[in-house]
């Protein structure tokens, strides 16, 4: 609990209910690290769909189904939470749900790609709900000067979650290469390994974390159900304009994320069809990528709550843009290994820094709302980004050092969207 400085926190709050909050960071970064980056991604375009030139594509695909459904239902879904203070309720069928669809991906083999396709949909659906509500929960916690920090204990927390996950899967593949185990029987055991690591992590979230808000039904004429919500959130939406900043840093997310989601979603894929990795030396790679993620969330939450947070996020789109041209230009595995050290550290900062910001920007009453808003721009940059790469793959052949390349147009739009984002000024309005 030492990490966890009290004079971040709000009055009231515990360090061990923010331990509790991390612990989420720490469960559902396996699902990412394990399922949609180091393991489940290659073997879906390898093994079940066969090294098809649809195969990549058919993944982005799958993808961005289930973003679609997280835009159509969050930001209402965040609206019901706040109105009924059901964030923990919610989370807890959202954990539920990423649980048995990933343990679900375990019977998928070669040739199964209308299950593999279904329980990705599933999973990630569950997963980017689960994202939502345990962010909505940080503005609770911290101080408005300590977001960044408080954030970057939470995300570096959860790459050492991504890094367990993913060493108990990489220890049993390599095992399980020696008795010469095919990939259909390894990859399974890692799906198996990753449902019940994030079901047991989170279980400490719910003994730990608190429910602070209070029910708001009053605030929205009409019945108490979702349709009171759909009427909260179309309110938030006619003041748009007094949200102005809050709205401009979702179209700078839609965009930077959509690049972060390339990232995720393909790292796996770029290193074993362009740099040659073997599935083992991926595993490895994206260990190590957690490793820098982790240090840059930690480490960097507590400068950008120095220089700012909008500098910071600058200073992390520059990078991510420096990645995709490596990346790009890489002929060898070592320079490839370069351009993974810079994208683990803009992993973790990036993402904490966003986070940081749309909690600053974010009306304390409607916390789950807004951050349901946050994870539409989100996950319509999950659509974007990967849909463009795999997009780019399909016409061209399986040219991905060109989709990877074209990766950068998103990082430099997303910088551009921010340069006029005024933090005073929507933290102003948000308190209004």
């Amino acid at each position: 609990m030492a990490m966890f400085a009290q004079d971040a926190l709000n009055p009231g709050v515990r360090k061990r209910e923010v331990f509790g909050w991390a612990m989420y960071d720490f469960a559902n970064s396996g699902y990412t690290t394990v399922v949609l980056t180091a393991v489940f991604a290659a073997y879906f375009v390898g093994g079940v769909a066969g090294n098809a030139d649809w195969a990549t594509f058919a993944w982005t695909a799958a993808l961005a189904v289930s973003n679609f459904l997280v835009m159509l239902v969050m930001p209402t879904l965040g609206a019901w939470a706040d109105l009924h203070a059901a964030k923990k309720r919610v989370l807890l069928l959202a954990t539920a749900g990423c649980v048995v669809s990933t343990a679900a991906l375990a019977l998928v083999g070669p040739g199964m790609v209308t299950l593999a396709v279904v329980m990705i949909v599933a999973s990630n659906f569950f997963y980017s709900v689960g994202e939502s509500l345990t962010a909505a929960f940080l503005p609770e916690l911290s101080r408005p000067e300590a977001l960044g920090k408080v954030s970057g204990w939470g995300w570096s927390f959860g790459y050492c979650g991504g890094m367990l996950t993913l060493g108990l899967s990489l220890g049993y593949v390599l095992w399980a290469q020696a008795q010469g185990l095919p990939a259909s029987h390894f990859v399974a055991v890692t799906m198996l390994i990753t449902a019940v690591m994030y079901g047991a992590a989170a279980s400490v979230t719910f003994l730990l974390l608190n429910e602070r808000a209070k029910p708001q039904s009053g605030r929205v004429a009409g019945d108490d159900t979702l349709l009171a919500s759909w009427r909260q959130l179309r309110v938030t939406l006619s003041k748009a304009r007094q949200y102005r900043d809050f709205m401009t840093l979702l179209a700078c997310a839609v965009c930077y994320q959509g690049g972060v989601a390339v990232a995720i979603a393909l790292a796996a894929i770029y290193a074993e069809q362009v740099i040659g990795f073997k599935q083992q030396e991926t595993m490895v790679l994206i260990f190590v990528l957690n490793i820098a993620a982790a240090l840059g969330a930690f480490g960097f939450g507590y400068f950008q709550d120095r220089i700012g947070h909008k500098r910071a996020l600058g200073i992390t789109l520059v990078l991510w843009i420096v990645t995709c041209i490596i990346a790009a230009l890489s002929t060898s595995k070592g320079m490839f290994w370069w351009a993974a050290a810079i994208a683990g550290f803009c992993m973790g900062t990036s993402q904490s820094a966003g986070r940081a910001m749309a909690g600053l920007l974010a009306p304390p009453k409607q916390l789950a709302e807004f951050y349901g808003l946050w994870i539409f721009a989100t996950r319509l940059a999950g659509i974007v980004g990967p849909l463009l790469y795999g997009a780019i793959t399909w016409a061209t052949d399986g040219n991905h050092r060109l989709a990877i390349i074209s990766t950068t147009v998103l990082f430099m739009a997303g910088l551009v969207l921010l340069l006029p984002v005024n933090l005073q000024r929507g933290r102003e309005a948000a308190l209004r």
